[in-house]
């Protein structure tokens, strides 16, 4: 895997792994060509989370996007889909201006399934790695008034139709 330039993965203040951005990034901006392995529902894979592209069609990044953490008010989208020639291909565009060392980090959006505790520290978090306007699994209202500071969290994921979320999944 050829390093992506302009990016760097780093321990993150949010959780385990996160990537930073080396050089600055204006607002529209791709930031990155992800490199991944387009997989289906019942296929062998080796990864827990995937970008979702369709109904049991998903798409492994495997650079060091990989590490791109969720945040309830991102700086970056994924886009993401499958090609004619029935290729994944994803894609990282800043939302805003990205200075050198700030984290990128992407909604995940998961769906209620799939939810899990926020920690992403955001002033507007949901409390929950979910999409907006989802309830999680238990009935909890999405706030960040109801999220535990010792609940783990996804390291990873989100999907495609035409943004990405991401999806953790099933064996």
């Amino acid at each position: 895997m050829a390093r992506i330039p302009g990016l760097q993965v780093v321990r993150s203040a949010i959780d385990g792994f996160g990537v930073v951005a080396t050089r600055r990034f204006r607002k529209g901006a791709v930031i990155a060509d992800v490199e991944g392995v387009l997989w289906r529902a019942g296929e062998p894979r080796d990864d827990t989370w995937s970008l979702v592209l369709d109904d049991g069609v998903f798409f492994d990044m495997v650079d060091q996007t990989r590490w791109v953490n969720h945040s309830c008010e991102p700086n970056v989208v994924v886009e993401a889909g499958i090609t004619r020639r029935g290729n994944g291909w994803a894609q990282l565009q800043a939302l805003r201006d990205i200075a050198p060392g700030d984290e990128l980090t992407y909604d995940y959006a998961f769906d209620a399934v799939h939810a899990v505790p926020c920690r992403c520290g955001a002033t507007r978090c949901r409390g929950w790695i979910i999409a907006p306007g989802l309830t999680p699994p238990d009935g909890r209202s999405s706030s960040a008034r109801s999220r535990s500071s010792t609940s783990p969290r996804s390291t990873r994921g989100p999907s495609r139709s035409p943004r990405a979320r991401a999806s953790r999944a099933s064996p």
